[in-house]
């Protein structure tokens, strides 16, 4: 792979376990990998022509229905590099949202703007919360599978870490509510 993309990784990640079509391959992503990465199919299909370039992935093209289907297969150099980025010690964790980057400039559109926009990421928060605290008690109960544990240490990670989110959304929101001779320390 002539440029280091972490899609790349996902979708190797993804035909790893069973070999999919690149709508498949954003179903996935949509599902329970979308708690922690993202992708689209404009990253995703441009990904799949460089690793099938790149012979860490093989296409078969097939028929259903009168329609062209594209089924992607990793190989096993494809495998190596899979184990080789696993086994590298490097890790970006980069956080991004919108939602404090919109509260780090919030001075000029004032309190009740901001609160809205806690609100909101603390809405989506609590669905997201849910969702992860239904997977995990669905993989509490299988880990006689390998690939379970690991999907529960990943979901139960969300859990946790949903959970501060909301206690935070809840401590910003009274902060903002205080009148303003009021300190951040007696908010608390």
């Amino acid at each position: 792979m002539a440029q280091e993309r972490k899609i790349d990784k996902v979708i190797l990640g993804l035909l790893c376990h069973e070999d999919l079509s690149g709508y498949d391959i954003k179903k996935r992503m949509d599902g329970a990998v979308s708690f922690f990465w993202k992708g689209s199919f404009g990253n995703i299909y441009p990904a799949l022509k460089d690793l099938e370039n790149s012979a860490l992935i093989t296409k078969t093209d097939s028929s259903v229905g009168g329609r062209e289907r594209s089924v992607y297969h990793i190989t096993d150099a494809g495998r190596d590099a899979l184990k080789e980025w696993l086994c590298d010690e490097q890790a970006s964790n980069e956080l991004r949202y919108e939602t404090l980057l919109k509260l780090f400039f919030s001075s000029g559109a004032g309190r009740e703007v901001s609160i809205r926009n806690i609100e909101l990421f603390e809405k989506q928060t609590a669905r997201d919360l849910e969702i992860l605290k239904t997977c995990c008690r669905s993989l509490e109960n299988a880990q006689d599978n390998e690939d379970h544990i690991y999907y529960y240490l990943t979901a139960s990670f969300g859990v946790e870490t949903y959970e501060v989110y909301l206690r935070w959304c809840k401590k910003a929101k009274k902060i903002l509510r205080a009148t303003p001779h009021n300190s951040i320390a007696e908010s608390s």
